[in-house]
């Protein structure tokens, strides 16, 4: 499967984005798909995710604000970003989880090509 992410760009501080991660090759509704962030000079960290039962895990940074969906009918997954900080800056990725723990990156493959989302002060 390949993904690509979509939706990011640059936004205020308080605004908010949509961010749509779409498959291609094979369907995704029995897998679980997550999204990462990776902020300039810092590790690649867990966002959202969204277990293929609808069941969903969030970052306590982000818990409130985002919110993590799936449309098995379109192959997408996305991820809506509300109340957006500056510390939120950073190239957003979406993955195929494919066992173990949803918060951690080496539970993941298929990395899908990035979206850049910028919040400004």
């Amino acid at each position: 499967v390949q993904l690509q992410a979509y939706g990011g760009g640059l936004v205020q501080a308080g605004g908010y984005l949509r961010l749509s991660c779409v498959a291609s090759g094979r369907t995704l509704s029995n897998y679980a798909m997550g999204w990462f962030r990776r902020a300039p000079g810092k590790e690649r960290e867990f966002v959202a995710a969204i277990s293929w039962s609808g069941g969903k895990y969030y970052a306590d940074s982000v818990k409130g604000r985002f919110t993590i969906s799936r449309d098995n009918a379109k192959n997408t997954v996305y991820l809506q970003m509300n109340s957006l900080k500056p510390e939120d800056t950073a190239v957003y990725y979406c993955a195929e989880h494919f066992g173990g723990s949803y918060y951690v990156s080496p539970s993941y493959g298929n990395w899908g090509q990035g979206t850049q989302v910028t919040v400004s002060s």
